[in-house]
């Protein structure tokens, strides 16, 4: 990720979340932290795939063990609380069981994908941004 790469994930973040103090920090050529204020959120990697230049954003959200836990809910107020957005919703998939989808209004982001390890269930919320998005992000 070149400099005027993570200034463009930069500016698209705030844009997307309406929140500026989103930071994207780079990390390796292929990756970079994502962060609010000091809170790290997760990771940008990049995906040069038959020459589509993209990008994923990649979050764990851990949701413990507990079997009463209700899923959307809780990643609602979680979702909502680390991005300072109110406007963020989590549904339901139609016949998936093990995924939810998370919008901003109307506007569909990504997939939050169940992952249960030793009793431990998270939720990884995958989030791809393509080049295209970056052409208006304000830089």
């Amino acid at each position: 990720m070149d400099v005027s790469e993570v200034r463009k994930l930069d500016a698209y973040l705030k844009k997307l979340f309406g929140n500026a103090h989103i930071r994207v920090v780079p990390k390796s050529d292929e990756s970079a932290e994502v962060f609010v204020g000091e809170d790290d959120l997760g990771e940008l990697t990049v995906d040069d795939e038959e020459g589509d230049r993209s990008f994923n954003l990649r979050m764990v959200i851990q949701v413990g063990s507990d079997p009463s836990t209700q899923p959307v809910p809780t990643l609602n107020a979680y979702l909502r609380r680390k991005f300072d957005n109110d406007n963020i919703r989590v549904v339901t998939r139609p016949k998936k069981t093990d995924s939810l989808e998370v919008y901003i209004g109307e506007e569909f982001l990504g997939v939050l994908f169940l992952e249960t390890e030793k009793g431990r269930k998270s939720y990884i919320f995958e989030l791809p941004i393509l080049d295209v998005d970056l052409v208006d992000s304000g830089i």
